[in-house]
């Protein structure tokens, strides 16, 4: 229906965009109740994406309860997450409710479990890349209860958006630079992949990007292996060991995961004829004194914090609030990835 030639949006367009009746859009603008949530919501939305012209009423955007799920927040990475949605659960605004739900398994099925557990309006998730979990999206997609994938994306499901960097850029950053800085034995150098499980769609697209990348340049660098820790320290240690002894020619590890005091310590073993250059990711107090100190060569960080807040936006402008600055549909991420080495480091230490 096309407005007036005033140009004065009226109630009935407001209806027309909604696809409901004018009787309906007048009972959500005057408040007067014995309408559904879902229905109150396309009102609001209609008439401020029509520009009408009149304050409009809040009380549909009752307290939304988001609920962030993160596993094994031992690690560095999820820690400062997790320390972060607790310090966004202090400071956000009224009709917003934050619940942090951490969880000792990272594995499909208990991912899956957790989200399915509540009555929660969002859910905020990091979780492997596998069936189970693409049921729970579905399954709380129906229930009209969004999903905001952090850190690793879970593509192909329903979830309304994901918060994190490009790791296909990430991958394609540590091999530009190794390909670049890494010695040559006669010619030639290998580089060995360390990372958790390539289920998790941020760790396999690294890995991707690196290979594409070594590949693309065709410097002399091969990738000789990948080596799957399950982002487990001494595990990762053992493994590492174990690969070098099979190659001495590596002059270069990327951990495209998160068990860096695992390549420290096999790097400190000195089982190669040189010390090899080691690429990894976060910044973190352990990798800040590794850089400075040269035991590690760069840092690739994706800014947990900004994905939470990022997250947060996005579930904030789906129901509506006025907060949400940054997120706008169709919901792409502006996470950046950093690099930082020994000369870029912040003064202090992160905690």
């Amino acid at each position: 229906m096309a407005k007036e030639a005033s140009g004065k949006v009226t109630l009935q367009h407001v209806a027309t965009k909604a696809g409901v009746g004018s009787a309906t859009v007048d009972r959500v603008l005057n408040e007067r109740g014995n309408v559904s949530d879902s229905v109150r919501k396309r009102v609001i939305e209609a008439a401020r994406e029509l520009g009408l012209r009149r304050i409009l009423p809040s009380a549909y955007r009752r307290t939304v309860r988001i609920n962030f799920i993160l596993s094994r927040t031992e690690r560095p990475l999820l820690k400062r997450m997790a320390t972060e949605v607790g310090r966004l659960s202090q400071r956000c605004e009224e009709g917003l409710y934050i619940q942090r739900t951490l969880l000792d398994r990272e594995d499909p099925e208990s991912v899956a479990k957790a989200m399915l557990r509540g009555a929660y309006d969002a859910v905020a998730i990091c979780a492997p890349d596998h069936a189970f979990v693409h049921q729970a999206i579905d399954t709380l997609a129906r229930r009209d209860c969004p999903v905001v994938t952090l850190i690793s994306d879970v593509p192909g499901s329903a979830r309304l958006a994901y918060a994190g960097t490009d790791h296909v850029k990430a991958g394609r950053s540590a091999a530009f630079f190794l390909a670049r800085m890494a010695p040559r034995l006669d010619g030639l150098g290998k580089v060995i992949v360390l990372c958790h499980d390539e289920g998790f769609q941020a760790h396999a697209e690294r890995i991707r990007g690196f290979a594409e990348q070594l590949e693309a340049d065709d410097l002399g660098l091969k990738l000789a292996e990948i080596v799957r820790g399950g982002d487990d320290p001494l595990l990762s240690e053992i493994k590492l060991k174990e690969t070098l002894r099979r190659h001495p020619e590596t002059v270069g590890i990327y951990n495209a995961g998160g068990a860096n005091r695992g390549v420290i310590a096999a790097i400190a073993a000195n089982l190669l004829p040189r010390r090899p250059l080691f690429l990894g990711h976060e910044l973190t107090n352990f990798t800040w004194h590794c850089l400075r100190d040269g035991r590690m060569t760069l840092a690739i960080d994706q800014s947990p914090e900004l994905q939470a807040q990022y997250a947060l936006e996005v579930v904030m402008h789906h129901y509506g609030f006025e907060g949400a600055v940054r997120a706008l549909p169709p919901y792409v991420s502006d996470v950046p990835i950093v690099l930082y080495g020994p000369q870029n480091l912040p003064d202090v230490p992160p905690d």
